[in-house]
Order: structure tokens, then C-alpha cells, then sequence
């Protein structure tokens, strides 16, 4: 008896086992999978499509709006859209965040907002959530683009060590770097094969992606063209202040998290406590969403609550 307990047992043990291993084959393949994804960039990516790289060059300027005609004469808004990297096409892009504001409005009128309140909160909604998408997404890129850069930068001077010029120097940045950087290198490279000059797409470049760090490479590069230099040495020096003054950059967000998490904590207990009562004792306020006043007070706390934020956030930011 003790024999077949332990064949029993063993059995299933192997079974687990196997399973286990199963289990570890599909993820590695699909880690590995994704990791050759990422290690190349939309630009590469379009070339394996069988493009010319004019056509290339047109589809990435295209998803970027700076082919087609501008839909708005809001220059400020067009920067943002391409800073933010955005390639969905504008309508769709307009109808899905519509669609997002168009939601918590029809759940304040169907919980007693007066209909003309939800008609003016509409467009309000319509025209902020689009800016504060593109707003993070911009943010996000320009993050990574900043970690990229002094590693490119380096990469633009071993070339230019091994004889390389600038143009080439770059277009290697595009073949071995994923975006965003990756890509922007590419439009650059591309650019510059077909007519413009390095300084001109280099400056293209900055109105595309607008970091901070970039005008130091553009105006190196731009004194190095017109008036000569050592430019290796120049990049060298460059990259590594880039480098630093990154580290600094993350050392005093690290110091300033205290604010921000108080503001995120303060912002965050009333919705959580409004949604709690809701749904443990919905009728609690069950007598009063049909007034006016109501909605009134609701608003007047919600912009109150906006303004301690946003004097937070500014205390704790630092830029330099």
C-alpha cells in the first residue's frame, strides 16, 4: 500500500512538473518574442515591409502630421501632438477620447445633473482630455528619450572615432537604438539622404521631439559645421553632462516625492470615500442628487481640490 501511495504521489508530481516546464516553454518564447520586438524601431521596422526609404520617410512624417494638411491652426496643439508621438489618426484619436468624456456625463445627468450642466461640461471635457493624453504622452517620451540620449551620443562618437562622418555616425544611431530615439535619427538620416542639410533636420528634430537636452547637440553640431572643431571631444563632454544632470534631475524628483504623494493622497481619499458610500449605502445621498445645489457644492470642492493640487505640484517641481 505504501508502494502505490508513492506511485500515486509521484505521478503527480511528475504532472506538475511537466506542467511547470510547459508553463516556462510559452513564457520564455513569448519574453523572447517581445525582446526582439523591442530591440528595433518603427523606422527598421517599416524597411522590413519591403519600403523605399522615401517611403519610409513619408510614412513617419505622415503619422506624425507633418505631411498632410493641419486640421487646426492651433500651432501649440500641432507641436503637442507631435512631441507626444502619437501615430493614430486624428479622428480616431478625437473620437475615442470623446467617447471617454462623454461617459462620466451621461452618469452625472442620469444621476440628477441638470442637462444643461452636462451640455457645458461636454465640450470642456471634449477639449481637456484630449490635451492632458497628449500632455502625458509627450511626458513620457520626452523620459525616454532622455535616457537614450547620452547613450547615443556616445554611439554618434565611436563612430566618428572610427572615421565615420557626422550623417553616417547618425544613421547608425537609427540602425541600433529603438525608438523613440531609433526613429527620430532615422527622419534625420533620411532627411539629409534626400536633400536637406544636417543642420536644418537637426533643428527638424528638436520642433519634432522638443527635450530640453536636445538645442546642446543641435548647436555642437551646428558650431562644428560652420566654424570647425573636434566634435568627438565635444559629444564626449556633452554626454556626459547630459548623463549628470539626469542623475541630478532624478535625485530631486526622489527628494520632492513626499509632495507629490501627499497631493496624490489628498485627491485620492474623497473620490474613494464618495465611491465607498455609493456602493455600501447608495441610498445615503439618494435625496439630495436631484438639487441643483448639490452640484453646485460638487463643483466648487472639485475646483478647490484642483487648485491645492496644482500649488503642490508646483512646490515640488523643480526645473532647471
Amino acid at each position: 500500500m505504501f508502494d502505490g501511495f508513492s506511485s500515486i504521489y509521484l505521478i503527480y508530481a511528475g504532472a506538475a512538473l511537466t506542467g511547470i516546464m510547459i508553463a516556462e516553454a510559452f513564457y520564455l518564447l513569448y519574453a523572447g518574442a517581445k525582446d526582439r520586438r523591442a530591440a528595433i524601431n518603427r523606422r527598421v521596422k517599416l524597411q522590413e515591409k519591403k519600403l523605399s526609404q522615401e517611403q519610409v520617410l513619408i510614412q513617419l512624417r505622415k503619422e506624425r502630421g507633418l505631411e498632410s494638411a493641419p486640421m487646426f491652426s492651433l500651432n501649440r496643439f500641432r507641436a503637442l501632438r507631435t512631441q507626444s508621438g502619437l501615430i493614430t489618426p486624428l479622428p480616431k484619436f478625437f473620437a475615442i477620447t470623446s467617447g471617454v468624456a462623454a461617459l462620466p456625463v451621461f452618469v452625472a445627468i442620469w444621476k440628477g445633473l441638470p442637462v444643461l450642466f452636462g451640455l457645458a461640461a461636454f465640450p470642456v471635457l471634449g477639449l481637456l482630455i484630449p490635451v492632458m493624453v497628449l500632455r502625458f504622452l509627450r511626458k513620457r517620451r520626452h523620459k525616454m528619450f532622455g535616457l537614450q540620449l547620452p547613450e547615443a551620443l556616445e554611439l554618434i562618437t565611436r563612430s566618428l572615432k572610427a572615421g565615420h562622418p557626422v550623417p553616417v555616425a547618425i544613421s547608425m544611431v537609427a540602425r541600433e537604438m529603438p525608438d523613440p530615439i531609433g526613429t527620430e535619427f532615422g527622419v534625420v538620416a533620411d532627411e539629409v539622404t534626400y536633400g536637406s542639410d544636417l543642420v536644418t533636420a537637426l533643428h527638424s528634430l528638436f520642433e519634432r521631439v522638443g527635450h530640453e537636452d536636445l538645442p546642446l547637440f543641435v548647436t555642437a553640431v551646428s558650431i562644428q559645421s560652420s566654424s570647425g572643431g573636434n566634435l568627438r571631444e565635444i559629444l564626449d563632454g556633452l554626454s556626459s553632462v547630459i548623463r549628470e544632470r539626469g542623475k541630478l534631475k532624478r535625485k530631486v524628483r526622489a527628494i520632492s516625492t513626499e509632495g507629490r504623494m501627499s497631493a496624490y493622497i489628498l485627491t485620492a481619499v474623497p473620490a474613494l470615500l464618495m465611491t465607498s458610500i455609493q456602493v455600501l449605502m447608495p441610498q445615503f445621498y439618494e435625496d439630495v442628487w436631484g438639487e441643483p445645489m448639490t452640484w453646485y457644492l460638487l463643483g466648487g470642492s472639485f475646483a478647490w481640490l484642483m487648485i491645492g493640487n496644482a500649488m503642490m505640484f508646483k512646490m515640488s517641481n523643480f526645473k532647471f
